[in-house]
């Protein structure tokens, strides 16, 4: 995705687990004991409460304000690198540890502490070097490393180009990318404009320490590769029950994304957007609307705000 201006500010930026066989429903009840035991929610940003023109509806803030009102407390936990996840955490008045990187990081805004964080084993950084030098086809491979908030790229090709055009991100361009290896990358992120090039080395990282996944954006192909274990799950569940003492039935987890299935499983209260695929809504414990009609407001309202 690509940083550009939205209200209020620029928005942007599977490992295994237990599967607890929710099926899914737009009427389930679930005990309203648990309901009540809500402590912590967590919401995904792109495509849970940020919507594809980069905004946050006024309702969804709004809904969100009132649930901390009442003393439920609100974390992000998204895909997008640190500072580009700090508009909306903003936003929406967070003042939890930011979950970034698909899980792989977990950074205190306020205090700068960082509580965790999962970088990729420099040899498997380096294999993954390996590989695209080998497919690199007439530059059409762009490696780009993420280190600390720092993006390292070796290569501005034109997919390259297409992914930073109208951001606010400045890439640090270097000759060489391995004299970096010594450094902690939370993820590494190869983009081209040749599907079958991606395809081929998410086929040759198969057997690598690293968990990928490959999407789309505009006619871009991205490969991203992170620390196999990291997931927004283990992030979640580090958040709720070493740093705030909660259990998982106190956690309430909205996504869309194939990506949220873990930590939607983990809480008590997993909801799954109207908008989510079929195997994230088959996770959940409810289906909410999509983010088009209010779908985080109307699960808040449904979940917390009941008197």
């Amino acid at each position: 995705m690509v940083e550009q201006g939205v209200k209020a500010a620029s928005l942007w930026e599977s490992s295994m687990s237990e599967n607890k066989n929710r099926k899914v429903s737009t009427v389930r009840t679930v005990p309203s004991k648990t309901a009540r035991d809500i402590r912590l929610l967590v919401l995904d940003l792109d495509g849970t409460i940020v919507d594809e023109s980069n905004c946050i509806r006024d309702s969804v803030a709004q809904t969100v304000a009132l649930a901390q009102s009442r003393g439920v407390a609100v974390a992000i936990a998204t895909g997008r690198r640190y500072q580009s996840s700090l508009p909306a955490y903003d936003l929406i008045g967070s003042t939890q540890p930011l979950i970034c990187f698909e899980g792989g990081l977990i950074r205190d805004r306020n205090t700068g502490i960082t509580h965790r964080h999962w970088p990729l084993e420099a040899r498997v950084v380096a294999q993954i070097l390996d590989h695209t030098q080998r497919l690199s086809l007439t530059g059409r491979l762009s490696v780009h490393f993420h280190i600390e908030d720092d993006l390292y790229v070796s290569n501005l090709n034109d997919a390259s180009s297409k992914f930073f055009e109208g951001s606010t991100v400045v890439p640090i361009v270097v000759s060489d990318l391995r004299p970096l290896l010594n450094r902690a990358t939370t993820k590494v992120m190869v983009l081209s404009d040749d599907v079958e090039i991606i395809n081929r080395l998410s086929t040759h990282l198969k057997n690598s320490d690293s968990r990928t996944r490959i999407r789309k954006y505009k006619s871009i192909m991205l490969l991203e590769a992170f620390h196999p274990t990291a997931n927004k799950r283990l992030a979640v569940k580090c958040l709720a029950e070493e740093i705030m003492a909660l259990r998982p039935e106190n956690v309430m987890a909205i996504g869309d994304d194939v990506s949220d299935i873990e930590m939607l499983e983990y809480a008590g209260i997993g909801v799954a957007m109207g908008n989510a695929p079929a195997a994230v809504k088959a996770c959940a414990d409810w289906v909410t609307s999509t983010i088009e009609k209010d779908g985080v407001a109307k699960a808040v309202e449904r979940w917390i705000l009941i008197d």
